[in-house]
């Protein structure tokens, strides 16, 4: 065989091989135990590059896949019925997964459960590089209480999760400003708690000098009036959302209650990510008597169509006198991540051109290399709690 034979036959046997074969070939094999594995768990793992590594015993299964960061990447099954495989590099941070056994979603054995895509289900950490900001550090640390309630105006029970600082339970003379703090779509009030860990980024800013104490109310948006109260409906056909009238007449007056809080709108700030950010801005623009301080993550208040931001009309004219505006709202913050679907940065950039042709401050924030996901909320809250109650 010579030169031109020989590669000519290299080619072609290169290409003829299965592409997980030489992908297998490629991987980096320093896979750790995730930082959110069910204790005494070795899987799921992560390596170096973001490789999402899971095992789950289903001996009796034709076809399992790891479902993550909307893809589906088959497992191979060894004699034993074990089924073992990796998906593509993740983007840094925090990721809802699923696997799918014969058709069927199930969460993984090895991964805590935490409450996001509609359901209780899998959630993995790869390692960011700038973690340092939501690490558990030997720092005082504040508590997390959970706080029941009945509504009146939903007629059952329900709860938010609130965050008190370092020395709440040491100085009872002193009182707090409070943030109200929501979540996203197919979430609830566990969110920010949990896969958010805002405890611990209050906990490092506060030890650090770089924000004030402050509590952190965690509700749950999703509020409707029972059946028989149910007539008006969104523009989008469903239930008209209850959760600005929980908020307002149930949750706010509950808190100050029960909690040593600065009750007064100048001690009062507002944020929320994605489907909260919609909310939140609803609720500070409707009741500028009540809060000062404004922060969106991921969103702003939702509007029809493609047209520019009338504001006349938007949001019943809020944003019409600028003077008004720039004068009750200490701070009116927007964040972003870089890798967001385009509707995010529509929404986002015509909501900041409307700002900046009326004239009204705010700030804004992108997050680098995130998309829609709680590494970017994360760095959200890190960066606003610092502009809060100064």
């Amino acid at each position: 065989m010579n030169r031109i034979q020989l590669v000519i036959f290299i080619f072609f046997v290169s290409f003829s091989l299965p592409f997980s074969a030489q992908t297998d070939d490629m991987v980096k094999e320093d896979f750790q135990a995730s930082s959110v594995n069910q204790s005494g768990k070795e899987f799921p793992k992560v390596n170096s590059e973001g490789l999402v590594r899971v095992r789950v015993e289903a001996p009796k299964a034709n076809n399992v896949q790891l479902d993550i960061g909307g893809m589906k990447y088959d497992l191979k099954k060894n004699d034993e019925g074990v089924w073992t495989g990796e998906s593509a590099p993740q983007d840094e941070g925090f990721h809802y997964y699923q696997l799918n056994i014969d058709g069927a979603s199930v969460p993984d054995p090895g991964s805590k459960y935490y409450y996001g895509a509609g359901r209780w289900g899998s959630g993995i950490e790869i390692p960011a590089q700038d973690q340092e900001f939501y690490e558990m550090k030997d720092v005082p640390h504040g508590s997390i209480t959970e706080n029941i309630y009945f509504s009146e105006i939903t007629q059952d029970w329900r709860r938010n999760f609130v965050y008190l600082p370092p020395g709440y339970f040491e100085n009872f003379q002193e009182r707090y400003p409070v943030l109200y703090l929501q979540h996203g779509s197919f979430e609830d009030e566990t969110g920010w708690a949990s896969q958010g860990h805002a405890n611990l980024i209050l906990d490092n800013l506060i030890a650090a000098g770089e924000a004030k104490k402050m509590i952190v109310v965690m509700d749950n948006g999703y509020a409707n009036k029972p059946e028989v109260m149910q007539n008006a409906q969104d523009g989008d056909g469903r239930p008209k959302s209850a959760f600005e009238e929980v908020l307002i007449e149930e949750v706010i007056p509950n808190i100050d209650k029960k909690f040593r809080t600065k009750s007064s709108r100048s001690y009062r700030a507002i944020a929320g990510l994605s489907m909260g950010a919609n909310q939140t801005m609803r609720i500070i623009m409707n009741n500028l008597n009540l809060f000062s301080y404004y922060g969106g993550f991921s969103g702003t208040s939702n509007y029809p169509g493609n047209e520019k931001i009338d504001t006349r009309t938007f949001l019943n004219g809020a944003f019409e006198d600028a003077d008004e505006v720039n004068e009750k709202l200490n701070v009116l913050w927007l964040g972003l991540g870089t890798k967001e679907p385009e509707v995010f940065f529509k929404t986002v950039g015509d909501f900041r051109e409307m700002l900046e042709n009326k004239g009204i401050d705010y700030s804004f924030y992108e997050s680098p290399k995130t998309a829609h996901e709680w590494l970017t909320w994360r760095r959200c809250l890190y960066q606003y709690a610092q502009l809060l109650f100064k």
